[in-house]
C-alpha cells in the first residue's frame, strides 16, 4: 500500500447498492422468558465467543448511530432514508444484546469486564475527527456483515444451540446484511471530494488497525470468558482458535470477504446476498404458521 494504484475519482465513488434494495425495521423480542442452557452454542467455545461478540454491542451499535449521523447532512433522499432505517435497526439490536447479555450474566458470567474495556476505547474517540470515527465504523460494519452472512449460509454455527438465542442471531444477520452498505454509501457521500486513492489509502489503513484491535480484544475477553468456566492454558486458546479456524471456522470462511475490502472501488454490494434475508425470512415465516 505504499505506491498508487491506478485509479479515477469515480472509481471509488461508485455505489452499486441495489436501487429495490429496502431496508426493513423488524421489531422482534427474543430473551425475555428463557434460561437457555450454560452451553447454548452447544460446546464452551462459541459460547465465549458469541457472549464476547454480544458484550460489545450495546456501546458499539450506539457508536455506529452517531458515527453515522453526523454525516447525513445533504445526502440524497435514498442515502437519508436508509440512514433513518439503520439508525432504528441498530436501536433495536441494541436493546435485543442487553437482553442477551443479561442472560449471560444470569448464567453466571461476569461480562462487566468486557462492557468497561469497550467503554474505556470508545473514550479515547471523543476528541478524533468525526471522519475517523465514520471510517472505523465503516469497517466494524463489515465485519458485522461478513459474519452475519456466514450465520445465515452455515447452519452449523448454531445448529445445537437454544432455539430462542438462535433466532435472536439470526435475525440480527439478517438486518447486518441488509444494511451492510450504509455506513459505506455514508462515507462516500462525506469524503465525495476527496481524491479516490486518498479515500482508498485511508479506509484500507483503518480497516488493517480495527482488524488487529478486534481480534486481539475479542481473543482476550474469549479466553477471559473460557476462564471463569475453568477452562484455561493450551486448552483454551487450542479450542477456541480451532473453533474460529476449522469448525465452524468463521475467521477462516470469512477471509475472501475481508480481502475483497482493500480492492480499489469496493462496495459491500459487489456481492448480492439478499437471498440469505430470503432464506431467513421464509423460515422465519414458517415457524410462525399454525400447524394444519
Amino acid at each position: 500500500m505504499n505506491a498508487p494504484v491506478a485509479f479515477n475519482k469515480k472509481s471509488e465513488l461508485a455505489a452499486p447498492t441495489p436501487p429495490d434494495l429496502s431496508i426493513t425495521v423488524r421489531d422482534e423480542r427474543f430473551n425475555r422468558a428463557t434460561t437457555p442452557r450454560r452451553w447454548w452454542a452447544g460446546e464452551p467455545f462459541g459460547t465465549a465467543w458469541h457472549n464476547a461478540l454480544s458484550a460489545t454491542f450495546p456501546r458499539g451499535e450506539a457508536f455506529f448511530i452517531e458515527a453515522v449521523k453526523a454525516h447525513r447532512d445533504g445526502a440524497d433522499p435514498k442515502l437519508a432514508a436508509e440512514i433513518r432505517a439503520f439508525v432504528r435497526q441498530e436501536i433495536n439490536h441494541t436493546r435485543e444484546h442487553v437482553a442477551f447479555n443479561r442472560l449471560a450474566e444470569d448464567a453466571g458470567y461476569d461480562i462487566k469486564a468486557i462492557d468497561k474495556r469497550v467503554e474505556e476505547m470508545l473514550a479515547l474517540t471523543k476528541d478524533r475527527p468525526a471522519i475517523a470515527n465514520l471510517a472505523v465504523t465503516m469497517a466494524l460494519e463489515h465485519y458485522t456483515a461478513m459474519m452475519a452472512a456466514e450465520f445465515l449460509a452455515n447452519p452449523k454455527h448454531f445448529e445445537n444451540s437454544d432455539p430462542e438465542v438462535r433466532a435472536m442471531w439470526r435475525w440480527h444477520a439478517a438486518e447486518e446484511i441488509e444494511h451492510k452498505g450504509v455506513a459505506y454509501d455514508t462515507w462516500n457521500h462525506a469524503t465525495r471530494d476527496w481524491s479516490a486513492w486518498k479515500r482508498w489509502k485511508i479506509r484500507s489503513i483503518v480497516m488493517l488497525t480495527v482488524t488487529a484491535r478486534f481480534f486481539k480484544n475479542r481473543w482476550i475477553d474469549s479466553l477471559n470468558l473460557l476462564a471463569q468456566d475453568g477452562i484455561t492454558g493450551w486448552r483454551a486458546r487450542w479450542g477456541l482458535f480451532k473453533y474460529l479456524t476449522v469448525s465452524p471456522g468463521v475467521v477462516r470462511r470469512i477471509f475472501p470477504a475481508w480481502l475483497a475490502y482493500f480492492k480499489p472501488g469496493f462496495h459491500p454490494w459487489d456481492h448480492d446476498d439478499r437471498a440469505l434475508i430470503q432464506l431467513y425470512e421464509s423460515e422465519f415465516e414458517d415457524a410462525l404458521m399454525p400447524a394444519e
